[in-house]
C-alpha cells in the first residue's frame, strides 16, 4: 500500500531533508492518500497533467516541476508552481520572470547541472552555470531566482554514482554562499540513499512511495 510505503520511506530519511513524491503517471486517488497523510510535495514532469491534477486537488499542494521545461506552456504552471528543478538556460529565465511579473509572484527554480555522460540525463556545464548566474540581465530580474541546483545520476556502477554525487555536493558547497543557495536536489528511487550521504535537501521519489508507474486515470 501507499501509506505502508511512505511511512517505511520516511523513517529512512531524515526529516530535515524534502520528500517530493513523483506523481507522474499516477492518478488523483493515490496523490490524494498521501495528501491525507500530510504530505504536500508533488512533482511532475508534463505541465498537462499537472494542470489536469492540480484542478482536482487541494489548493495547498507544493508542486515540483522537475521535467524539461516547455516554454510555451510555461503560463500555464507559473500562478501555482512551487519550485521549478530544470532550468537549463537564460531564456527559460527571462520568460519564467515575464510571466511571473503579471501575477505578482517571484519563481524560486534550480539550474540543472549535468554530471553524468549519459544521454538521456541533461544539464548545463559549470560554465553555463556562471554564464547565466553572472549575467547582467539575470541580476536585474525580480520575479525569479535561483534558490540552488539539481543533477541526476547515472544508472551505472555505485563507484561511479558517489563520484557524480560528490561533485555536484562540492560545487554547491562553492557556490552556496556566494549565491545564497539553500537547495542541493539530487536522488531519486534507485539512489537516495546516496544522495544524503552527499547532503541532498531535497529527493524525488517515485516508485519507492507509490510503486510501479502505471498510465494516468485522472
Amino acid at each position: 500500500m501507499i501509506e505502508n510505503r511512505f511511512f517505511s520511506i520516511r523513517r529512512l530519511i531524515p526529516k530535515n531533508i524534502k520528500i517530493v513524491a513523483v506523481s507522474k503517471n499516477q492518478n488523483v486517488s493515490s496523490i490524494e492518500k498521501l495528501y491525507k497523510l500530510g504530505h504536500k510535495d508533488f512533482g511532475e514532469n508534463y505541465v498537462q497533467e499537472m494542470m489536469d491534477k492540480y484542478k482536482k486537488l487541494p489548493k495547498d499542494i507544493r508542486w515540483h516541476m522537475i521535467g524539461r521545461i516547455q516554454s510555451n506552456k510555461l503560463k500555464y504552471i507559473i500562478p501555482f508552481i512551487h519550485l521549478i528543478h530544470s532550468v537549463q538556460k537564460l531564456e527559460q529565465i527571462q520568460l519564467i520572470n515575464k510571466i511571473a511579473l503579471k501575477y505578482g509572484r517571484r519563481i524560486n527554480c534550480l539550474l540543472q547541472i549535468k554530471i553524468c555522460n549519459e544521454k538521456s540525463k541533461s544539464g548545463i556545464t559549470d560554465q553555463e552555470f556562471y554564464d547565466i548566474l553572472e549575467n547582467k540581465t539575470y541580476q536585474s530580474m525580480k520575479n525569479v531566482k535561483i534558490v540552488g541546483i539539481m543533477g541526476m545520476a547515472s544508472f551505472q556502477e555505485l563507484t561511479k554514482i558517489h563520484n557524480e554525487f560528490g561533485y555536484l555536493r562540492k560545487f554547491y558547497d562553492k557556490c552556496q554562499k556566494k549565491y545564497g543557495f539553500y537547495i542541493l536536489s539530487m536522488g531519486m528511487s534507485r539512489d537516495y540513499n546516496i544522495a544524503i550521504q552527499y547532503g541532498s535537501t531535497i529527493v524525488r521519489l517515485g516508485t519507492s512511495i507509490f510503486g510501479n508507474r502505471k498510465k494516468s486515470i485522472l
